[in-house]
């Protein structure tokens, strides 16, 4: 099919979008890292049930194939995903998403460094088109959804959100190009060894701690909770990064993170639907990232 790995990295944004406004108020009251784990053992269930339902064949893997997926899920969901969950709490997900959107120029960098693509000036445009719109949007302080945190401590963590996605593409790139993993054995293999360090550290927690058992008690006796962790769960991750690593393994690396990073077209909507009152500021501030992103790989 062409352009199936286009249309899967639209997919991966929009179905984001979605998740990013549960899990933004799930942050609230749950911790990042909490979350990062929660949301990683639901889709992992999800996931072996399709395996299981499917009958889908566990593919042959070598190590450099397994320690690429393994090492693009410990940077990229171990250590992005918790990173934006905190950025979430600080910035909410207009801004955050936006903020996050520099993941791409992040990706064309590495991608020349490691996957041999190459920077044209019309690239250098798009990065500093992408860099100028971001900061325009988190300098305009009005809340959107409001946040709990510290606004630059927000900032900070969307970069290390932004560094870790980028890193985590292309590791799995590298690791799909050249083998003949699904995108959904990829996608299984990099969530779950992404979370174990995550687990571990929990797991040490509850035992340790009254306060992780009393926290781990109130989000599993809580229907409320529980429902939009796995609404949460299953758009954002069980789909999103299915779509991801599908649009990964057919594209190239650059257009792939390219329409992944298009979220805030849909969030703006969802964000005015949820009472979010979006100023023409914020506006100029996504067409301008788009523009970046158009002129970073529009051929």
């Amino acid at each position: 099919m062409p352009y199936v790995g286009e249309a899967a990295a639209l997919g991966a944004a929009l179905v984001w979008s979605i998740a990013s406004m549960v899990f933004q108020r799930l942050g609230v009251t749950i911790d990042p890292l909490r979350l990062n784990v929660l949301k990683g053992l639901v889709s992992v269930t999800l996931f072996i049930m399709t395996i299981y339902l499917g009958g889908v064949i566990r593919p042959e893997l070598d190590r450099t194939a397994i320690a690429l997926i393994g090492s693009s899920g410990l940077i990229g969901i171990g250590l992005g995903d918790t990173a934006f969950f905190k950025a979430l709490n600080s910035l909410g997900p207009r801004r955050t998403l936006l903020l996050v959107t520099s993941a791409t120029p992040m990706t064309a960098v590495l991608g020349m460094v490691t996957l041999g693509e190459t920077l044209t000036m019309q690239a250098i445009a798009g990065i500093i088109a992408i860099a100028g719109g971001i900061a325009w949007v988190i300098s305009d302080r009005v809340a959107d959804v409001q946040g709990s945190g510290v606004w630059w401590q927000g900032v900070l963590w969307g970069l290390v959100a932004a560094a870790s996605q980028a890193v985590g593409v292309v590791l799995s790139r590298a690791a799909l190009a050249d083998t003949d993993i699904s995108a959904l054995w990829s996608t299984v293999l990099r969530i779950a060894i992404g979370i174990v360090p995550l687990l571990l550290w929990e797991s040490l927690g509850i035992v340790r701690h009254r306060r992780e058992r009393q926290a781990w008690r109130k989000i599993l006796t809580t229907p409320k909770i529980l429902a939009a962790i796995l609404f949460g769960s299953f758009f954002g991750t069980y789909l999103a990064i299915w779509l991801q690593q599908t649009s990964i393994k057919f594209a190239p690396v650059g257009i792939a993170q390219t329409l992944s990073s298009t979220s805030p077209l849909f969030v703006l909507p969802l964000a005015a639907w949820a009472g979010d009152r979006i100023r023409s500021r914020s506006l100029w501030g996504v067409a301008i990232v788009l523009v970046g992103v158009a002129m970073l790989f529009l051929r």
